[in-house]
């Protein structure tokens, strides 16, 4: 019920964005760690077990915590205690945290989506709400709302992306008939051209809820010139390492 206990699990299950974190200001950390250790939670129920009806259950408690936050129900969860106090404290809009768990049930069927807008409303749920969550977390007013959306819709796209060979080999059909990685990508770079433009509507006090996208613009760019099947050359952990640093100090994204 800590949220050190919230950071372990980050770090154990998503260090990407556990480096982002670190990345930040410590003020910012005992937000973030808490909800990017609920989007973790979430983003693998569908994978921890082959029985769809228990997935289906695992994501349903999820949904009944964070409806249930004024409550108090399931507390003793190292992850809803923390969480809780997070919407209560910061007033996180529940129907984003409620949409993006939702979103995970196409994770446990073998069904690709079921055309390019699925896919679009997948990553707006998923990717782009946790990001609005985030800076939520950190005050953003709600003009920064669409900036920061378009901004968390490319990161989703970008580590969609680099993710392709991973879900064919688990049996999924992550792209609609019909649609091509190069597809994906360029709507990606409209996103984060929009994301971009709009940038002086996110206040500065933000930029920590946004390093997790510090790999979104090399992603869709080499999807475009890259092999048909989605996969992508890795950066370096030098590279990697030197654009979180860049940006955490930069606040540019």
């Amino acid at each position: 019920m800590t949220v050190a206990a919230c950071a372990a699990l980050v770090e154990r299950g998503d260090p990407d964005r556990f480096l982002a974190v670190m990345a930040a200001a410590p003020e910012a950390r005992a937000q973030l760690f808490p909800l990017y250790a609920f989007n973790l939670e979430v983003a693998r129920a569908p994978w921890v077990t082959q029985e769809p009806l228990i997935a289906e259950m695992r994501l349903q408690w999820w949904r009944d915590v964070v409806a249930n936050t004024a409550s108090g129900a399931a507390r003793a969860h190292e992850v809803a205690g923390p969480l809780h106090d997070l919407i209560r404290d910061f007033g996180l809009p529940v129907a984003v945290m409620d949409r993006l768990i939702a979103a995970r049930r196409w994770d446990i069927q073998q069904e690709p989506h079921a055309d390019a807008a699925a896919l679009e409303d997948y990553l707006d749920s998923t990717a782009a709400g946790l990001m609005w969550l985030a800076a939520r977390a950190l005050g953003a007013p709600e003009g920064a709302e669409a900036a920061v959306r378009d901004y968390g819709w490319a990161t989703g796209a970008a580590s969609y992306l680099g993710a392709l060979p991973d879900l064919g080999a688990r049996g999924r059909q992550p792209l609609p008939d019909g649609m091509q990685p190069q597809d994906l990508a360029k709507a990606g770079l409209q996103r984060l051209a929009a994301a971009h433009a709009a940038r002086r509507t996110v206040p500065k006090a933000v930029a920590p809820a946004l390093l997790t996208g510090w790999l979104t613009g090399a992603r869709p760019t080499a999807a475009l010139a890259g092999p048909q099947d989605g996969s992508l050359t890795k950066p370096s952990e030098f590279q990697r390492r030197g654009r979180l640093l860049w940006q955490s100090l930069t606040g540019r994204w």
